[in-house]
């Protein structure tokens, strides 16, 4: 079984040097802090199963600290506090911000023990009775600040019932966040309907949205389907046109008819869509413009993985225990030195590649601990068969010959973050579409098979 890990926060060195060596001695695995900012940093870093929090410390105190963790809702181990002098209203105004247990110094070998076991006890119930409780992504995962930032945004959207536009790329989790944006909003018990708008068949695309009627029998459409709830068009840029000039007016009007009847029906839900970058561009091709206005009143950001890196260590925890219980697969824990090399690994795939990563892990299974030379033969498997561009000696080539090959390197992988489409990678890089399509043919790039695969 995977080591418990405590964090233990006390400005005295000789309680942080005690408290490691006795719990050490049981088996725990230890972590120390000084300070208020070197627990930050801790838990920044991987979430500890248990924190030993001193009251008194010199820059920021223990419950102050605590209650940071609580209000920004970081709060997901359990907390014992410790204290020398304490009084019954920091005991109270402790509890109330989450501490599980209080222990008093000076400590008390056995009593310390006893408590630790039990708060480590309490903290994997709650996490188990969490992972039974919440749907899944519900609430997605991070506690970096662009993750703390954008979850603030979609609750302060949440209250409204404004159409909302999250842009972001492939794998980023912009569905998770759009059921987000649903359980926090007034319509939270209606139905969370997912329209993917690629499958939408432009033959019968207006019937898909509105439904239809013919002899008095209803065949219900998205619409139907959505009512007092959340309507989610995934991928907007891929609507067919008949049906965007029906979503156009029928979001303009505030209801629809639909085919083959004559009742006007109103509009009742809010409509949530999802589009890659690029699409507010008064140049993006193939969405209409006053379409896009009408869906992008409150437009959100979704960021790649690569950006919030920070919280590749939890979204691997999360992914695990999500899938030890939902798939009942073996459970595997992975080592500080395979974490930090996925933190620093690009994530074209964003957070579907990463739990795609961690399902596959589980399913060919393997020692408990998943180890560096495990991650690295993943890795290199999902690299392509050149060698990447930043082990090649640029330096070693003629300028021309080291031009290429960064450009072909660059052009490849913004390419396929594209999803192989010419058009949208002419507007990432900043090139008009005739030349860019003139320079992938000189450089030997086959977009046509990026598409295809």
């Amino acid at each position: 079984m995977s080591l418990a890990r405590i964090l233990v926060v006390d400005d005295e060195t000789d309680i942080r040097d005690t408290l490691r060596e006795i719990l050490g001695e049981e088996g725990y695995e230890v972590e120390v802090a000084a300070n208020a900012a070197e627990a930050r940093a801790a838990c920044a870093k991987q979430d500890p199963d248990l924190v030993l929090l001193d009251i008194w410390m010199p820059d920021t105190d223990g419950i102050t600290l605590l209650r940071e963790w609580s209000d920004n809702r970081l709060l997901s181990f359990p907390v014992v506090m410790l204290s020398g002098h304490g009084t019954v209203e920091t005991a109270v105004e402790a509890t109330r911000l989450g501490a599980v247990d209080f222990v008093e110094k000076p400590l008390s070998l056995t009593k310390l023990l006893r408590t630790v076991e039990k708060a480590l006890d309490a903290g994997r119930r709650r996490r188990q009775s969490q992972r039974s409780l919440i749907p899944p992504l519900v609430a997605p995962v991070g506690k970096s600040r662009l993750m703390l930032r954008l979850r603030e945004q979609v609750a302060q959207v949440a209250t409204h019932d404004a159409p909302v536009l999250l842009v972001g790329e492939m794998g980023t989790g912009r569905e998770a966040f759009a059921r987000y944006l649903h359980s926090l909003g007034p319509r939270a018990s209606g139905p969370f309907v997912a329209l993917n708008c690629a499958g939408v068949d432009e033959a019968n695309a207006v019937a898909r949205l509105r439904g239809s009627e013919t002899g008095g029998v209803v065949q219900p459409g998205a619409y139907d389907e959505a009512q007092g709830g959340t309507l989610l068009l995934a991928g907007l840029e891929d609507l067919p046109p008949p049906a965007q000039r029906a979503l156009h007016a029928d979001l303009e009007a505030g209801g629809w008819t639909r085919d083959g009847g004559s009742d006007r029906i109103p509009l009742r839900m809010r409509v949530v869509a999802t589009a890659l970058p690029g699409i507010e561009s008064p140049e993006s091709e193939g969405v209409r413009r006053d379409l896009v206005a009408q869906v992008a009143v409150v437009t959100l950001r979704v960021p790649p993985l690569r950006e919030y890196a920070e919280d590749v260590p939890d979204l691997l925890r999360h992914y695990v225990d999500r899938l030890v219980d939902e798939e009942h697969l073996g459970l595997r824990r992975f080592s500080v030195a395979a974490q930090n090399r996925l933190r620093n690994y690009p994530w074209p795939g964003n957070v579907r590649e990463l739990r795609n990563l961690v399902q596959r892990l589980l399913i060919v299974g393997g020692p408990e601990e998943i180890g560096l030379e495990e991650i690295e033969r993943e890795l290199a498997v999902q690299q392509p068969g050149d060698e990447p561009l930043v082990k090649q000696d640029l330096l070693a080539l003629p300028l021309r010959e080291a031009r290429e090959a960064f450009e072909r390197a660059y052009l490849l992988q913004q390419l396929m973050l594209c999803n192989g489409r010419v058009g949208l990678l002419a507007k990432r890089v900043g090139m008009e579409r005739t030349h860019l399509y003139r320079k992938l043919r000189s450089l030997g790039v086959d977009f046509r098979q990026i598409s295809d695969e």
